[in-house]
């Protein structure tokens, strides 16, 4: 007979700590199903399988640094009808990131922009790449620090390791000329190596305004619009559409009360 305390010294040596810890358990349920001992070894390697999934996912949300949880089933796509369900869907499985190909949201402020990219993020790792999150600002302040202390090699490493980086709020504000071309070097470093999730409120035709010059401006899209999906988002904000509704809720209230005192 097997010492209980031996085999669990061995699935621990062998790393397998999801059968470990659920060990009596896993047992019974394979005994009140009547496995055979084959269809029971496959029973085991699922629940191990499915708990390191579900730590390395958590592991590698924790790491892409996502400033919120935004899921594609959390997105309102009827109120943004310029946006296609089904692409983004297929964007979902993430072939593109595969490919090593980019992505750009354009639209105005507060159409969904952000909630889109950090949700193809979060879908990104479930199907097993690793990815980041950053803004444009602080990614170039990044990247200007790292300059200044003789460190930009080493700080453009780190941002051309994750399969996907998504650079958020591009355009917001102007760049310098220096933080243009540090920009550039980035692009150029993960041109077909890594996918670039970037969102922005402006067209590409407007981004020589934004890196504040043509040459360099040309320089990036050529690289990025190579292999790439665009989509742009129409319609209204929705923290506008928010107010508006609180904004009647408000009227609504006040109209109420004023016929309740009357009657």
């Amino acid at each position: 007979m097997v010492d209980h305390e031996r085999l669990l010294t061995m699935l621990s040596r062998l790393q397998l700590t999801a059968i470990r810890d659920q060990l009596d358990n896993l047992l019974d349920e394979a005994g009140r199903q009547e496995l055979t001992l084959r269809e029971t070894l496959a029973f085991l390697c699922e629940r191990e399988i499915a708990r390191k999934d579900e730590r390395r996912i958590l592991m590698a949300m924790s790491i892409a640094r996502f400033p919120k949880v935004a899921t594609l089933e959390g997105f309102d796509f009827t109120s943004q009808p310029s946006i296609d369900e089904r692409q983004v869907r297929e964007l979902s499985a993430s072939r593109w990131i595969a490919h090593g190909e980019n992505l750009l949201l354009l639209g105005p402020p507060g159409v969904g922009k952000t909630h889109l990219a950090i949700a193809l993020g979060r879908e990104a790792i479930v199907c097993g790449y690793s990815a980041l999150f950053v803004t444009a600002p602080a990614l170039v302040a990044h990247l200007a620090r790292a300059h200044s202390e003789g460190k930009l090699d080493e700080k453009l490493t780190h941002y051309a390791k994750p399969k996907v980086l998504i650079i958020d709020e591009l355009g917001y504000l102007p760049f310098a000329s220096d933080a243009a071309h540090l920009f550039f070097q980035l692009v150029s470093r993960r041109y077909e190596r890594g996918s670039l999730c970037i969102t922005s409120n402006r067209t590409v035709s407007e981004w020589d305004v934004v890196f504040g010059d043509t040459v360099t401006a040309s320089a990036i899209l050529d690289r990025l619009l190579h292999h790439s999906h665009v989509i742009t988002v129409r319609g209204e904000s929705y923290r506008l559409k928010e107010k508006r509704r609180a904004g009647i809720m408000v009227h609504q209230h006040a109209d109420f009360t004023k016929t309740t005192k009357q009657s």
